[in-house]
């Protein structure tokens, strides 16, 4: 099983990226899939999630109208667009997979947002 992720990097505020997360080893379609991050000595927390189908995702307070999750089923993939960024929105990027019973976890993607 494994889940990387990729696209982060060092940004301006105001400015975008795209993250992205490869799946591959279990059935992806199957799975609910997350965003999280986890800035320096603080906890993980939830940034954005997508249901199985796709057809539902909720996002935490802080991004909405800002980041927006979606994945390709067919290219087991899940993606976040960031747009909108703030120095506070600076941390690690982590995609999980969820089902009952099993989650798995990516390696997580460094995203700075800094002038």
């Amino acid at each position: 099983v494994q889940l990387v992720e990729s696209g982060g990097g060092l940004v301006q505020p105001g400015g975008s990226l795209r993250l992205s997360c490869a799946a591959s080893g279990f059935t992806f379609s199957s799975y609910a899939m997350s965003w999280h991050r986890q800035a320096p000595g603080r906890e993980r927390e939830l940034v954005a999630t997508n249901s199985v189908a796709g057809g539902y995702t909720n996002y935490a307070d802080s991004v909405k109208g800002r980041f927006t999750i979606s994945r390709d089923n067919a290219k087991n993939t899940v993606y976040l667009q960031m747009n909108s960024l703030k120095p506070e929105d600076t941390a690690v990027y982590y995609c999980k997979a969820a089902r009952v019973g099993l989650v798995y976890w990516g390696q997580g993607t460094q995203v700075t947002v800094s002038s």
